[in-house]
């Protein structure tokens, strides 16, 4: 199997178990397509452009997904002083919170594969996806 599919397999596991956890914490309304504005760095202070180059997704596919996370009080988006129509969108306390609750459960993922890994296992494999990631490669 190429490696992309079986990156993808993971990466989407995550985000399943990510969803899940938000929703049982209280953030009822999330769901999977919002990981594409709240994946990692997260939406805060970010343009919806810079939100859309992130996500691989469109402006009009992206501002959809921002006003329902502003319906929902996850976010808001305000004018950038002196950038005519420039938007920047803000997480609400809400937001923040929800940010929260993900690390926590990001953090019991890394936790459970470490123990299934083993700890020198899982630093490799940490380490070398960060070389992945930090490299051209990623580009």
């Amino acid at each position: 199997m190429l490696i992309g599919a079986l990156l993808r397999v993971p990466a989407q596991a995550i985000q399943r178990r990510l969803i899940k956890g938000l929703n049982a914490a209280g953030f009822d309304e999330l769901r999977l397509p919002h990981m594409a504005v709240l994946q990692f760095p997260g939406p805060d202070g970010a343009r919806p452009g810079t939100i859309a180059e992130r996500a691989g997704m469109s402006k009009q596919a992206i501002n959809q997904l921002l006003r329902s996370l502003e319906s929902f009080g996850y976010i808001v988006r305000s004018d950038v002083p002196g950038e005519g129509s420039a938007r920047i969108v803000r997480l609400t306390e809400r937001g923040h919170a929800a940010f929260s609750e993900m690390v926590d459960i990001l953090r019991d993922i890394e936790d459970e594969w470490r123990a299934e890994l083993g700890p020198e296992r899982f630093t490799q494999l940490k380490g070398l996806l960060f070389v992945v990631w930090d490299s051209p490669l990623a580009r």
